[in-house]
Order: C-alpha cells, then structure tokens, then sequence
C-alpha cells in the first residue's frame, strides 16, 4: 500500500486545481501590489518570461519567449511590506514602488519553486519539499478553455497550477492509517521539534527592528514569536495576518513596539489607541525631522519625504494608519478570528499537529511546556520528512 501510495502521480493531486495567475520579472512592485489586491490568493507567481494577466502582451517579445516560459518565483504582500519598510524604501516610497518586482523576491526564491511535470511521483515532490521546496509548478494536463482574463498562457500556449507542501500533507491525510503507528507517536520523538529556526523577539522590542526575521520565517514558512524576559511564549506576528494587509500597515511597523504590532494587527482590528499613536509617532518624526534640517543635519535629508507623506497620508485618508484590511474591506475579516497563535506539546502526537495545522490553515505550531515557556516549531517540512523517511523505509 505505501509503495503505491507512494508512486501516485501529481496529476492526481492537480484535479481541479485553478490555473495560475502571472507575473512577469519586469513589472513592478507597484503592479505586484496592484496584482495581490485584485486576487484571493496569498501569492502570485513571478515569469522569466513577458507574460503577466495585468498587463497586454507585446507579441513581439511573446513570440521570443514562448518556448522558455520559467517560473522563478512567487511573491506576497508581506514581501511588498518587508521591501517598502527598508530604510532605503522609506527615503523614497515613490522610487520603491516603482522598482522592478525582482527588488521584492527572497534573495532564494528561486529555489522555493520548482518546475515538476504531472507524471512525476508524489515521493519525488516529497523529497524535494522536504528540502525546502514550497511550490511545485505543474502543467495543467486536460485543460478547458477558460473564459477568465487572468488566466496566462506560457510555453506553447501551455496554464500551470502549483501544489503546496499543505497540499500533499492533505493528500497524506486521506491516507494517513498506511503509515501506523508513527503518525500516533509524540513529536518529542520523531525529531520535527525545530530549535534551530526559532524567530523570537521581546514585547518592547521595535517592529522594525523584525523586518529580517519576518522575511526568514516566509522562506521556513513559520512566524515570529513574542516572548517575555523569561522566555513565555505570549503571541506571533504572522504573515498570514501581514498578508491580509497593505502598504497601509508600514507607518505602524515603523512607529509601534513588537508587542503593540500585535494587537494592531489583530482580527478584531487595531485599537484606536493605537492607531492615534501611529499618527501622533508619524508626525512627531516629521517635526523631528525638519528641526534637524534646519540645523543643517544633512544626514536626516532623505527621509523627511517619507515622514511628510506618511503623515500627510493618515491625515487625509482615515484608512491609512487605520489598519482597515484590504481583502474584505473591514478588519481582518478574511480569517473570521482572533490572531490567537496555535501551539502543541512536545508529547503531543504527529497527526494531531498535523490536523491543528490544517484546520487553521497555517504551515506551523508553536511548541510550549506547561508553564507556556516556548521550546520549538513544527513546521510542515519537517513533517513531510517524517513521512518520507517513512515511505522510503517500506518501499
């Protein structure tokens, strides 16, 4: 049963899948900002190629790269966040945007995505996500012609979909009874608890001060923990709540403490406490700002335009600094609860982790000891590598 299992072939798991919505590497930030806010989706493939569904195709560049059509990676809204609350993007917002949607990819996007054809077994997908590969690009096999603009066609008039480690891990599930008893084991002793790949940081700390470990936690697919002095584990700051956000949210990353990015991110909304300290930080900075320049600090001069606008912003548009989510138009709805992180005991066992994970739609769970102080992560990669080494071992 595992070897069959085992050799399943992809086009299994694509049955229904819908085509995928592209971007080319040359349109822009701004355009991949545009592109996340017009779809559902968390994510939107990246093109070598000139095709992109926000934009008409140039024949002639279309006929030049027809035949080569390579996805070379995918970008979301907590990548644009983590891009424009860079120093340098903050100087100059109009610039940032404006950049080339390469600027905004994970320096190893590349290596997130990888091309498989639909004849390829579900063992090979696992060995390769289990090395950290998120995405599988796959041909669509049997396509209909689709009356949807958004579709884009690559490679001899060819739509691809991709599968996810979350799709294989419910793939696994339906059969989850060939791999007795190791499911039913605790996490403690299948070695899944991640100690090494731990993104934590303290409630005082300063938002910004996490951009780079939020980029690190989309390329292990976890999040980033907050803990008191004595290591309680007491909340995340997720990308699966940034993503639901805009470009709106980065005046409260640059202003707001690690522990009040929280709340202000939070499902229910961000108090308006909290909000009203964003806008009173932003303009603060400007007078700051200008005093300096007045004195003659050079040093201050190139971001006084980013301060200016972003108090000009909250001034004028009651959204901006609002932490209003852009998906449904209200805040947060789109999770429909509270940003309570999902967390698990190192005695808990491997299917109850997993089925915490895909019932709340997220790739990780915390671990935690009794007294909530926090002690690992189980991400999905480590456990599709249980289930690997499982199927290797009986085939």
């Amino acid at each position: 049963m595992a070897a069959r299992l085992s050799g399943h072939e992809l086009s299994d798991l694509c049955l229904g899948k819908p085509p995928l919505r592209a971007l080319s590497v040359r349109d822009t930030v701004a355009d991949a900002l545009a592109a996340l806010k017009r779809i559902d989706d968390t994510y939107v493939s990246v093109w070598n190629c000139n095709h992109s569904f926000i934009r008409k195709q140039q024949p002639q560049i279309q006929s030049q790269n027809q035949c080569c059509c390579t996805c070379i990676g995918k970008v979301c809204m907590l990548d644009i966040i983590c891009f424009l609350s860079k120093p340098q993007s903050l100087s100059s917002p109009s610039a940032a945007l404006h950049s080339p949607i390469s600027a905004a990819l994970q320096d190893n996007s590349a290596v997130l995505v990888l091309h498989l054809p639909p004849s390829a077994s579900l063992l090979e997908a696992i060995d390769v996500m289990q090395e950290g590969v998120q995405n599988l690009v796959i041909p669509i096999q049997n396509q209909v012609e689709s009356l949807d603009s958004n579709n884009v066609h690559h490679n001899n008039n060819t739509t691809y979909c991709w599968l996810t480690q979350e799709d294989v891990l419910r793939y696994l599930l339906n059969s989850i009874g060939v791999f007795s008893p190791t499911p039913g084991n605790p996490i403690n002793t299948l070695g899944v608890i991640d100690t090494k790949n731990l993104f934590a940081v303290c409630y005082d700390d300063p938002a910004s001060s996490i951009l780079d470990l939020l980029a690190l936690s989309l390329i292990y697919q976890s999040s980033v923990a907050i803990v008191d002095p004595n290591g309680k584990f007491g909340g995340e700051i997720s990308p699966v709540m940034l993503n639901s956000y805009d470009e709106s949210v980065v005046p409260a990353i640059a202003t707001l403490s690690a522990g009040d990015l929280t709340a202000y991110i939070d499902c229910g909304g961000p108090p308006e406490d909290l909000v009203q300290l964003v806008k009173e930080r932003v303009k603060e900075k400007v007078e700051e700002q200008n005093m300096l320049e007045l004195l003659g600090d050079e040093t201050t001069r190139t971001g006084l335009t980013s301060w200016s606008s972003f108090s000009s912003s909250c001034s004028s548009d009651e959204e901006f600094c609002s932490g209003k989510n852009w998906k449904l138009g209200g805040y947060s709805a789109r999770v429909g609860r509270r940003s309570e992180a999902i967390v698990c005991h190192r005695w808990s066992s491997l299917v109850a982790v997993m089925i915490q994970a895909l019932s709340h739609r997220v790739s990780y769970v915390w671990v935690v000891e009794e007294d909530g102080t926090l002690t690992g992560i189980v991400t999905f990669q480590g456990m599709l590598k249980v289930f690997r080494d499982h199927l290797k071992s009986m085939c």
